[in-house]
């Protein structure tokens, strides 16, 4: 049994020592295919394996044809728009994520990025503070309760919206749930979006809901920049010169939003929510401990795909 680990952007060695010692602990054989950058490099080396580990690599219909004996890909991470689902199924491999393991270093994230914008982006200048302003959470899944935890050490009065997840389970987290997504903007200083990327949320994040934010309103995106509409929220910051926005997914326009938006914008070079140690570690191990459970004992619990 073989199992690939395929990173364009590798997991730290540390990681792969444990990935390592899963893998042949179990009796499996690895091997590792890093910063290939060829695509064909990755079609070459998935031919004979039967499993296979990445992060935000691009797992399509061709690399499906091209690994025969493939049985399962595990994203290391939570998000999986990355790989072709619909293919998968096709071609009958299980396909899984890593929920959970990313989530608090997205969540500490979401503050750095946030402290940054409320303190003008440390221009010398007077800024607000967090305190007793009120965070709205755009999803109530693993990294929206971490962003929740942290906010209350902030003392912010946090709202969440969740179209999945029950009233009760968000309040019983010591949150309170509002009825519909209107609201939580109309209501929130800060909205801090952890929505996926799926045909319902695609530019969601548009004109009409970020206009309804109070003055001064900070919109958070560690989440996936295709839920933004970005034409529209480059108008609305045009006609309203107190809307701020940060983010770790460079947006298509980012030079038009950094040179219209000085002051009031800001991205990070490269998507960083998951990019520590401590998450880099835990999702590798993760992904490398349900192949095995999979293989031996066809445990699905974090399928994905039909």
């Amino acid at each position: 049994m073989k199992v690939l680990v395929a990173t364009d952007k590798p997991f730290a060695k540390v990681a792969v020592d444990g990935i390592r010692k899963e893998i042949e602990n179990a009796g499996f054989e690895l091997v590792l295919l890093e910063k290939y950058g060829e695509k064909a490099k990755l079609l070459e080396a998935v031919k004979d394996v039967d499993a296979i580990i990445i992060r935000s690599d691009v797992i399509d219909n061709e690399v499906f044809e091209a690994a025969k004996q493939l049985k399962i890909v595990v994203r290391a991470g939570a998000g999986y728009d990355n790989v072709d689902l619909a293919a998968a199924t096709a071609h009958n491999v299980c396909v899984m994520n890593t929920p959970g393991q990313n989530s608090n270093a997205v969540a500490e994230l979401v503050f750095g990025l946030l402290v940054y914008a409320v303190r003008n982006f440390y221009n010398g200048t007077s800024g607000t503070e967090l305190k007793e302003k009120t965070l709205g959470i755009h999803a109530f899944g693993n990294v929206g309760r971490n962003v929740a935890r942290i906010a209350k050490g902030f003392g912010m009065e946090v709202c969440a919206f969740d179209a999945y997840c029950p009233k009760e389970v968000i309040e019983a987290a010591g949150v309170k749930a509002v009825d519909s997504v209107e609201d939580l903007y109309k209501n929130s200083n800060v909205v801090s979006l952890h929505i996926p990327a799926t045909a319902e949320t695609k530019n969601s994040i548009n004109y009409e809901l970020v206009n309804l934010m109070p003055k001064g309103g900070i919109l958070v995106n560690t989440a996936r920049k295709e839920v933004i509409n970005e034409a529209e929220l480059i108008k609305l910051m045009e006609e309203r010169a107190d809307i701020k926005y940060v983010t770790d997914i460079m947006p298509v326009a980012n030079e038009e939003f950094a040179s219209k938006f000085a002051g009031r914008y800001f991205s990070t070079p490269k998507k960083m929510g998951a990019q520590t140690a401590e998450a880099n570690i835990n999702a590798g191990i993760a992904a490398a401990k349900q192949i095995v459970g999979f293989i031996k004992d066809g445990c699905e619990k974090f399928r994905v795909n039909k």
